[in-house]
């Protein structure tokens, strides 16, 4: 072999080392240098509430598994924007991630309001794993303005009142009722009573004020949100559930780099659903004896009998649910279907 050979071999296998060296040193460098992001996490409550503590604790493993590249800050208390318009706000990029109850505008969610009915979801800790696994394929269409990341669940709700107990459905006739979300203010209508639209952090004013003689809420949010100033009787039955979403403006995701994609993705699974929600769960269901604690104040137990009115008084929101879905194109026989068999996975049923 000439020596010429040999040094054109051996500088092809140097170049090659070299360049592999490159490749492996501006590998990492590479991602260290993706743009800083800071996000603008939004929500509507104190920040005393368990979803300040749930979204600082979500917002610091995401910056902690970015290297650094994506850091957040949250808004609460409705700094960036009403309650009623954080869907909007994620799809204009108003802020980056805002906690959304569809609810809150009835008629518009049409599939995700099955999780609002009545009588549905029984357990929170199942029904937050449940209701997120089963609306990933649907929020795809109905939430397509932006990034879905997940959904989840509250303790079950019911009737917290200031002027009377309320025992049977007939006692709703004439009585002015803030709504936890739409389905519920359906229920209202069709007993006979009048919804006073209001957000969560707004419910003690309109109760004081006697715009509202009751409300449904959760057990927690009750001392919480000062609702215990103004009430007085509160009926231990669980009724019914709200949904919510972790949403993300789809221009934020776009701008990312790859690796700052994939840890978002990494941050948008039903663990982290259940993560982010099971301990405000937790703390929605002990507020029950807090309030039970309360002087001055009556809990108190309805009777199979007349849990059977309620559940009877209920029937015709599932057929508005149907209707609903039906009229925006979804088949509402397969999807509750769908619902109910992830329900009975978790063992969420109620």
């Amino acid at each position: 072999m000439s020596l010429s050979r040999t040094n054109c071999g051996f500088a092809r296998r140097l170049a090659l080392a070299a360049g592999l060296a490159i490749l492996l040193a501006t590998a990492p460098f590479a991602q260290a240098q993706d743009k800083t992001v800071e996000l603008k996490l939004s929500h509507w409550v104190p920040p005393t509430h368990p979803l300040q503590k749930a979204m600082q604790e979500w917002g610091a493993s995401v910056e902690k598994a970015s290297n650094g590249t994506i850091k957040f800050k949250i808004f609460p208390s409705q700094q960036l924007g009403k309650a009623f318009d954080h869907y909007d706000m994620a799809r204009d990029g108003i802020a980056d991630f805002t906690y959304v109850n569809p609810g809150y505008q009835p008629g518009r969610f049409p599939i995700i309001s099955a999780g609002e009915l009545p009588f549905l979801i029984g357990d929170a800790k199942g029904g937050i794993r449940a209701i997120d696994l089963w609306y990933r394929k649907y929020a795809a269409t109905e939430m397509k303005d932006t990034k879905y990341c997940f959904s989840f669940i509250l303790d079950p709700l019911t009737f917290h009142s200031k002027t009377k107990k309320i025992v049977v459905p007939g006692d709703i006739k004439g009585m002015k009722i803030r709504p936890s979300q739409g389905t519920v203010a359906a229920w209202v209508t069709l007993l006979g009573g009048t919804n006073v639209q209001a957000s969560a952090t707004e419910l003690r004013d309109v109760l004081e004020k006697g715009v509202a003689d009751a409300a449904t809420f959760p057990w927690g949010s009750v001392p919480l949100l000062g609702v215990d100033k103004v009430t007085k009787y509160h009926m231990d039955a669980p009724l019914h559930t709200v949904t919510f979403q972790w949403l993300m403006s789809p221009k934020t995701y776009a701008a990312m780099s790859p690796a700052q994609k994939k840890v978002i993705d990494d941050h948008c699974t039903n663990d982290w659903a259940a993560q982010f929600a099971s301990p405000w769960a937790d703390y929605e269901r002990a507020g029950l004896e807090k309030v039970r604690a309360l002087p001055g104040h009556e809990v108190y137990k309805i009777t199979d009998a007349q849990l059977a009115e309620w559940r009877t008084s209920a029937e015709p929101l599932r057929k508005k649910w149907a209707d609903d879905v039906s009229k925006a194109g979804g088949n509402a026989d397969v999807i509750m279907k769908e619902l109910n068999a992830t329900l009975a996975q978790f063992k969420a049923a109620y």
